[in-house]
C-alpha cells in the first residue's frame, strides 16, 4: 500500500506519525528497547499530548534479529501467529554507548542511533547492509480510523530483492508492489497462490515480516531506495535474517519458519493425471496406464482429478460409482501395476455432498456472524468451508481422508486454499483478515499428518497449490493453471525460483501446460524441462497429456528424460536430503549457488538442480537457447563436451536434448535403474567425476531411500593422480566413470576400461579406494 504522494506530500485521508529521535534506551541481558518520538523531547511540555513508538530489538537464534515495533499494546491477541522456531542458548550481546544501543547475534549487529535523528542500521561481519532512517518507520492513521504500521529498509545501489512467494512477475521484484494475499489467479497475473512475507536480498541478508495476515510491499515502487512493507494494525515485527552467503540466509530463515519434509522416492518418478474436466472411467484410466507400458514410459503415480467424485458433490470422498463401480478393485489393480495413486481434494463442501449435513450440525464449517453456515456459490452451489482451527472438524475431515487411504490411496492433490473469506467466523476466534493467508496451512497440515500417521514418518507426500510461510514443511507444492505455450511455461519457472527462494525445497508444475492444449514442440520441450524439475507431472484440463497423443516423437522424448530422471535419482535424492536438512530448494536460482558473480542476478530462464547440475530449458520451438555459465570448466552431461565458462552460451538443440552441464569438480552418482524412481542407491552405482581441480577435494553421499548415507565418495587430485575413496554401508558395487577421459596412464587397486561414455574404472574385489594416474 502507498501513502506517500511524491516525496514531500501524503496521499489525501493518511496521517503519518514518524520518529526523529530514540529516547531512554535500554540494553537489558538480550534485549534492547527505545522509546521512538516524533518530536524532540528536551523540553519537558513536549512529553504530553504525545503520540509514542516503542522498538525492541532481541534474538530468536543466531544471525537472526527480531525487531518489534508498536503504538499501542493493550490490544486483543490475535490469532493465528506463524511458529517461530526459537534457540534457546545462544549468544547475544547488548551493549549501550554514548552514539548507540545495539544488539548483536552471530554475524548480525542491529543499532539505534541515540543521538540526532531517527536513525535504525543493520551491519553483517561490521559492513551495514540495510537500515531505517528518518520518516521510515510510522505509524499511520486513515481517514476512517484504520492505523497501519509502516517500515521503509534502505535499498542500497545495484542490490536486488527475492522471493516473496510464487510470483509470476518479473524475477527481480525491485519496481514492484506485491501483496501478501493469496488468490487463485493463474500464472499469468501479479496474482499468487503462494504469498510469503519473506525477501532475499543480493547483498546477502533476508527479511521476515511476522504477520500472517495481509502485508504490503513496494519494492522501490514508492521510495526507488526503500524496500516498503506494511501491516494493519498498531504492530509490526519482522526480523533480519544474516548468513556467511545466501545459502545460509536460507537455511536460517528455514529453521526460523521449518524445514522442508523429505518426499518419499516414489514421488520423484513420473506421474500421469486424467485431467480435469476429461471423461474417464477405470478403462480409460487402464488405456493410459498400459499404453505407457507398451511404450516403455516408465510411470511411477496415477492421479484422479476432481471427476473421480460426482460433480456438483465435492467434496464428499465418495467415488462416482456410475463411472467406478468397483474403486477398491481398480486402485487394487493399478497397484499390481507397481503404481502409487494420488486423489484431488479441497476443504470446500457442497450442500450436495454428503458430508454437508454433518458438519453444519456438529459445526465444523466456518460461520456467518448470526451463527450460521458461510455458504456461497462459487466453486460449488452452497459450498461450505471447513473450518480446521476446530480439532473435531480436523478430525472428522482426516477420518474420510483415512479411509481413503485404506483402500489405497497414497497421497492427495490439495487443491484450492485461496478463496478463504473475511467476514467469517473461526471456531478457535481466530481474526479471519488473520486466517485468509494462514487458512492453508491448517489445511495442509491436517492432510500430511494423516499420511504421515497412516503411512508413516518419511512416507507422506501432498501435491498442494496454496500455501503461505511455513507451508514448506508440508511437500510437494506445485505452479497452479498455467497455459500451454513457451510465455506460461517461462512464468512457471520463474515463480518457481522465486517460491525456492522463499524456503520452499520442493516444486512441480503441469508439464505442457494446464489451460489449452499444446503444440507438440511445446509438449516436447515442457517433458524436458518437467522431468529435469523436482516433481514431475502430466496434467492438463480439457484434454488428456498422455505422450502419444503429441506424436512418436513425443513418446521418445518423454522416455528419454522419464530414464534419465530415474537414473539421476542417487543425485537428485541426495539434493532431497539436502534441501529437507538444510532448507534449501531442489530447483536453484543460480543467484543462489552463485552469489557472487553478478551475472547470475537476474537468471530466470535457467537454474541449478541441486549443487552441481545446471539446466537450461528451451522456450523455442526452433530449439536455440541462450545462458550463462559461471566461469570454470562445464561438461556437458548429455555429451561430454567440456566448455569454459564465465560467458553467455547459444546453443541450438533438438527435442531430445537440451543445456544440461555439470559444475565443475562434481561427482555426480549415476544409478543402474531407468525404470522407477525407489530402488538402492548405491548399488551398482556410477560415480561420474567431472572437470577436478588440483587439491580440491570432491565429496558426494549417495543415501538410501530413507535419506540414510549408503555410501560416501570422495576424490582428490594431487600431482595428476586422482585418488577416489568409497565407503558404502552395505557390499554395494560400483564405479568411478571418467566423462570425456579415453586413457588413463594406469590404475592402482582396480581394472579400466574406454567406452564411448569415457574412462570406466572398477574396483577389484573388497577394494575400496583406486589411484587413478591421468
Amino acid at each position: 500500500m502507498k501513502f506517500s504522494d511524491g516525496n514531500w506530500l501524503t496521499l489525501p485521508g493518511f496521517e503519518i506519525m514518524s520518529p526523529i529521535q530514540a529516547y531512554d534506551p535500554k540494553a537489558r541481558e538480550k534485549t534492547v528497547s527505545v522509546y521512538a518520538s516524533p518530536r524532540d523531547l528536551t523540553p519537558r511540555w513536549a512529553m504530553l499530548d504525545l503520540p509514542m513508538l516503542t522498538v525492541g530489538l532481541s534474538s530468536p537464534m543466531e544471525d537472526v534479529i527480531r525487531v518489534s515495533v508498536h503504538h499501542h499494546k493493550g490490544g486483543a491477541p490475535l490469532k493465528p501467529e506463524f511458529r517461530i522456531h526459537e534457540q534457546e542458548d545462544h549468544e547475544v550481546q547488548t551493549g549501550l554507548g554514548d552514539e548507540e544501543v545495539w544488539l548483536q547475534s552471530g554475524r548480525l549487529k542491529a543499532s539505534i542511533r541515540r543521538s540526532g535523528d531517527w536513525g535504525m542500521s543493520f551491519y553483517q561481519e561490521g559492513k551495514r547492509i540495510t537500515g531505517s532512517g528518518l520518516k521510515a518507520l510510522a505509524h499511520i492513521t486513515r481517514a476512517d480510523g484504520q492505523t497501519f504500521m509502516r517500515e521503509q529498509l534502505d535499498l542500497g545501489v545495484g542490490e536486488h530483492i527475492y522471493g516473496l512467494g510464487e510470483r509470476f512477475t518479473p524475477f527481480v521484484k525491485n519496481g514492484q508492489s506485491l501483496d501478501i494475499w493469496n488468490r487463485d489467479g493463474g500464472t499469468g497475473t501479479e496474482q499468487a497462490y503462494k504469498n510469503i512475507p519473506f525477501y532475499l536480498s543480493s547483498k546477502g541478508y533476508g527479511v521476515f515480516v511476522n504477520n500472517p495476515g495481509l502485508v504490503s510491499f513496494e519494492v522501490g515502487s514508492e521510495k526507488v531506495s526503500k524496500v516498503q512493507f506494511s501491516v494493519e494494525g498498531e504492530k509490526l515485527e519482522y526480523f533480519i535474517v544474516g548468513g556467511e552467503t545466501l545459502r545460509h540466509v536460507l537455511q536460517n530463515y528455514t529453521a526460523l519458519t521449518g524445514k522442508p519434509a523429505l518426499p518419499p522416492a516414489w514421488t520423484f518418478g513420473l506421474w500421469l493425471t486424467t485431467s480435469f474436466t476429461t471423461d474417464y472411467d477405470e478403462q480409460t484410466v487402464m488405456s493410459f496406464v498400459d499404453g505407457m507400458k507398451e511404450r516403455d514410459l516408465p510411470l511411477h503415480v496415477f492421479h484422479f482429478d476432481c471427476f473421480w467424485m460426482k460433480p456438483l458433490h465435492w467434496t464428499d470422498f465418495e467415488w462416482d460409482e456410475a463411472v467406478f463401480p468397483d474403486p477398491g478393485g481398480m486402485l487394487g489393480r493399478l497397484k499390481e501395476k507397481g503404481l502409487k495413486i494420488c486423489v484431488w481434494i479441497n476443504p470446500y463442501i457442497s450442500e450436495q455432498s454428503r458430508l454437508f449435513d454433518e458438519g453444519a450440525e456438529n459445526g465444523y464449517f466456518l460461520k456467518n456472524k448470526d451463527g450460521g453456515v458461510w455458504q456461497w456459490d462459487r466453486w460449488q452451489p452452497g459450498m461450505a468451508i471447513v473450518d480446521f482451527t476446530n480439532p473435531n472438524a480436523c478430525r472428522w475431515y482426516g477420518d474420510y481422508l483415512r479411509e481413503l487411504v485404506d483402500m489405497g490411496v497414497d497421497s492427495f492433490k490439495t487443491d484450492f486454499g485461496e478463496r478463504i473469506p473475511t467476514d467469517a467466523v473461526y471456531f478457535d476466534g481466530s481474526d479471519p483478515h488473520r486466517m485468509h493467508n494462514y487458512y492453508t496451512q491448517l489445511y495442509n497440515q491436517t492432510v500430511f499428518e494423516v499420511l504421515e500417521e497412516k503411512l508413516g514418518k518419511g512416507e507422506a507426500a501432498l501435491f498442494a497449490r496454496s500455501a503461505t510461510a511455513g507451508g514448506q514443511q508440508f511437500p510437494v507444492h506445485w505452479g497452479g493453471d498455467c497455459t500451454a505455450n513457451y510465455d506460461s511455461m517461462a512464468e512457471s519457472l520463474r515463480g518457481g525460483l522465486s517460491l525456492g527462494l522463499s524456503g520452499f525445497g520442493f516444486w512441480s508444475h503441469d508439464i505442457g501446460g494446464f489451460e489449452s492444449t499444446a503444440p507438440a514442440d511445446v509438449y516436447m520441450r515442457w517433458a524436458a524441462f518437467g522431468l529435469l524439475s523436482s516433481h514431475s507431472r502430466l496434467h492438463g484440463n480439457q484434454s488428456y497429456r498422455v505422450p502419444w497423443l503429441f506424436g512418436e516423437e513425443a513418446v521418445e522424448v518423454v522416455r528419454f528424460f522419464t530414464k534419465l530422471k530415474c537414473r539421476l535419482m542417487p543425485y537428485l535424492f541426495g539434493a532431497a536430503v539436502d534441501a529437507s536438512v538444510l532448507g534449501l530448494p531442489l530447483m536453484r536460482a543460480m543467484v543462489l549457488e552463485f552469489p557472487e558473480d553478478p551475472g547470475c542476478r537476474t537468471l530466470d530462464r535457467q537454474y541449478m538442480l541441486g549443487d552441481s547440475l545446471l539446466v537450461a530449458p528451451v522456450f523455442s520451438e526452433d530449439g536455440q537457447v541462450e545462458f550463462y555459465l559461471p566461469p570454470g570448466t562445464w561438461t556437458s552431461f548429455l555429451t561430454g563436451e567440456k566448455v569454459q565458462g564465465g560467458r553467455w552460451m547459444s546453443e541450438q538443440h533438438g527435442f531430445m536434448s537440451l543445456p544440461l552441464y555439470v559444475r565443475p569438480g562434481s561427482i555426480i552418482p549415476v544409478g543402474a535403474v531407468d525404470d522407477k524412481p525407489d530402488y538402492d542407491f548405491a548399488d551398482g552405482v556410477e560415480l561420474h567425476i567431472f572437470a577436478p581441480e588440483e587439491g580440491k577435494e570432491m565429496r558426494v553421499t549417495v543415501p538410501d531411500l530413507k535419506g540414510k548415507p549408503a555410501l560416501q565418495a570422495k576424490a582428490v587430485l594431487a600431482g595428476g593422480e586422482l585418488s577416489v575413496r568409497v565407503e558404502a554401508a552395505g557390499t554395494s558395487d560400483w564405479k568411478a566413470v571418467l566423462p570425456g577421459v579415453s586413457r588413463v596412464a594406469s590404475v592402482k587397486g582396480g581394472r579400466a576400461a574406454s567406452t564411448e561414455r569415457g574412462m570406466i574404472v572398477a574396483p577389484d574385489a573388497g577394494a575400496a579406494e583406486l589411484t587413478i594416474y591421468l
